[in-house]
């Protein structure tokens, strides 16, 4: 029997011949990684250990990007913390702000992810970077503690849900509702610490960045990782940003699913996720009459610069509602200058909205878009739970680009086709 491609990079990782689902195994990690909120304590347990140094300063950074600019005393402190890490490990990449930007975006961007490695993260939308055909796992800080003093972890070899998607895309329509819907269907829990793999035709057309999307929101089906085969489009967007040889690794034709799942994307409409959890996805037909006060676009799931140019069409020669406040939040430094150089931020602050630096910002209801009581956005964001974006008593509604941007211009949840 054949392996998956999350088995046989596991394989590849570890000392054991022949794995098979369920064994535990101790694996070497390629790239281990934390932000202001994880890495802290993650460093603490690391100091807990005893050992020196790090097990490989090139093979590790830290990323202050979820509370950062800092927005007061206790933030700015954490993102000390991990910088002065940083700096006494004499690691060779830390990104300061003003030099990077949100972790799932700016690792891929700066190469640092590779088709065949094992990426630990201590955040649990690590996952993203398997639109490059890596094994990318989010972990706790505890783990992340461990990696960093030993450069292995323990895991269970999961399971194996592939994913067929097959037929043609309908206008709005992209890798954003591609995970909602599939979410919808099998719940949150429909993946619990299995691998979802995203194949078929409508995937192997898809952007990198509509990848990047679909396999940011794996963990919303409580998946260990989401991965995607590094294809052409994958090896093209790496060719001039791999730091280092790789190698592509692939399903085999024999490879045993737990299950395998087909949707035809022709009954695909843009989707809406309700309050208060991603699976909550309804096509945009059957929203209603849902007032907003707050539309979101960015995030590591919709803030890279495809994201922002379909928002800048809706938004072209468009006004936000004068009771609405759309902020936009580009992922990385590179994005925000790529949509300066494109006249893109221009459009959007012609249109009425504000820009962040890029940071996570509102979407763990840290700053930068924080809701009152009461209060209801929709945003590209990826979790929807009580309480995620503000007060307990507000509500989130998670959607693609362009359906936010066409919401901040009505004032209530809308089609693009509204207002284009």
């Amino acid at each position: 029997m054949g392996k998956t491609i999350a088995e046989k990079i596991i394989q590849n990782h570890c000392n054991k011949k022949n794995i098979k689902k369920g064994d535990l195994v101790k694996a070497k990690v390629d790239f281990a990684f934390a932000n202001d909120i994880t890495g802290p304590l993650a460093i603490e347990v690391f100091n807990k250990i005893g050992v020196k140094e790090v097990f490989n300063r090139d093979k590790i950074t830290f990323i202050p990007d979820h509370f950062t600019p800092n927005k007061d005393i206790k933030s700015a402190e954490q993102a000390k913390i991990i910088k002065e890490f940083s700096e006494n490990q004499m690691l060779t990449n830390y990104f300061e702000v003003g030099q990077g930007g949100i972790e799932h975006a700016l690792l891929p961007e700066k190469g640092f992810i590779l088709p065949g490695q094992l990426i630990v993260g201590a955040d649990s939308h690590t996952p993203t970077s398997g639109a490059l055909g890596a094994l990318a796992i989010g972990v706790g800080s505890t783990d992340l503690g461990v990696v960093l003093a030993m450069g292995e972890i323990w895991l269970k070899v999961p399971e194996t849900i592939k994913f067929i998607y097959n037929g043609k895309l309908n206008k709005w329509v992209g890798g954003k509702d591609l995970i909602l819907y599939t979410i919808s269907k099998i719940g949150v829990n429909g993946a619990n610490y299995k691998v979802m793999e995203f194949s078929g035709d409508v995937i192997s057309q898809l952007s990198i960045d509509n990848r990047f999307t679909i396999c940011n929101m794996a963990i919303e089906a409580g998946a260990k990782s989401g991965v995607i085969e590094a294809d052409n489009v994958a090896l093209d967007y790496l060719k001039e940003r791999a730091r280092d040889l790789f190698q592509k690794i692939n399903s085999d034709s024999d490879a045993e699913y737990e299950q395998t799942i087909e949707y035809d994307v022709a009954n695909i409409e843009p989707q809406v996720a309700f309050p208060h959890l991603p699976d909550k996805g309804r096509p945009i037909s059957e929203v209603g009459e849902v007032r907003i006060d707050q539309s979101v676009i960015g995030s590591c799931t919709n803030g890279r610069i495809e994201d922002l140019r379909i928002a800048a069409q809706i938004l072209k020669n468009n006004k936000v509602d004068s009771k609405i406040r759309l902020i936009i939040l580009p992922a990385t430094q590179q994005i925000y200058l790529d949509a300066m150089e494109e006249g893109l931020l221009k459009v959007f602050i012609e249109a009425g909205a504000v820009i962040s630096p890029p940071t996570c910002g509102p979407c763990l209801g840290g700053h930068m878009g924080v809701l009152a009581k009461g209060e209801k956005a929709i945003s590209t964001t990826n979790r929807n739970f009580v309480g995620r974006m503000g007060h307990p008593e507000s509500e989130v509604y998670l959607s693609n680009p362009a359906v936010a941007a066409a919401s901040a211009i009505t004032g209530k949840i809308s089609s693009p086709e509204e207002v284009v």
